[in-house]
């Protein structure tokens, strides 16, 4: 896999995003919406990457690239539970399913925090959350709650999705090499070239994959973003086409 994470004809499962996820970056246009989310989850990815507990085993893009299928397969284990809280079956988790599903899941989150969330995971801001949304939206929750772990997985879905949604901070974490909780192009051009240069990227490339992050054009990614990104690159939305309305 020469070109890493190259053009479509030599990694194929990294195609460049469609037209549809094009559209949603124009959403992107104001980024102080999203600060107070990001900054916490920026101050977790920071506490993660100094935890001695939590160690990355990626050295390379290409052994991100080659657990695809699996991030794939155990993110589908949440199809279940964004069916089972999208009441109206309209495809969408609005606001208040949204609330009872966080009760359901018991996760103990203040209602400014359901509001923030919300927010930042409807990113066509159409007042509802889609499937790839909802993967985003657990995560972060994941991430962010305070109770045991593995108590709260094991009421989304199984050890397996917890393990999923660690190994994809642990592929953050990879990108993030001064430790800083987001990510820059300089690091990431790093991780895609330096650390492995027999899979260097060409330039244009690790340009188009740093865009593909920086949906704000700030020059640095948050983990959400990163994760949104991650998901496209993955082709969660591939075989879920039923869960997402036209954007």
């Amino acid at each position: 896999m020469k070109d890493s994470v190259g053009s479509a004809q030599s990694c194929p499962v990294l195609k460049l995003l469609s037209n549809k996820v094009g559209n949603i970056l124009c959403f992107w246009n104001a980024p102080n919406k999203y600060r107070r989310l990001d900054a916490k989850l920026e101050a977790k990815m920071m506490e993660l990457k100094r935890s001695s507990s939590v160690q990355t085993n990626f050295r390379s893009i290409n052994s991100i690239i080659l657990k695809f299928p699996q991030f794939k397969e155990g993110l589908k284990e949440i199809k279940g539970v964004f069916e089972q809280f999208d009441e109206d079956s309209n495809g969408t988790i609005d606001r208040e399913e949204l609330k009872k599903c966080v009760k359901k899941l018991q996760f103990h989150v203040k209602e400014e925090e359901i509001d923030d969330l919300f927010h930042s995971c409807d990113v066509d801001e159409k007042e509802g959350i889609q499937f790839n949304e909802f993967i985003v939206l657990l995560c972060l929750i994941y991430l962010l709650t305070d109770s045991s772990s593995s108590r709260n997985t094991s009421k989304i879905g199984s050890p397996e999705l917890e393990a999923t949604f660690n190994t994809i901070v642990e592929a953050f974490l990879f990108l993030d090499k001064n430790g800083d909780g987001k990510l820059h192009k300089k690091e990431v051009v790093k991780a895609l070239n330096d650390d492995c240069p027999s899979e260097k990227s060409p330039s244009h490339v690790t340009r188009i994959r740093f865009k593909e992050m920086d949906w704000d054009r700030s020059g640095k990614v948050s983990f959400r973003q990163f994760l949104f990104a991650f998901l496209d690159w993955v082709g969660v939305n591939t075989d879920d086409e039923n869960h997402a309305t036209e954007r």
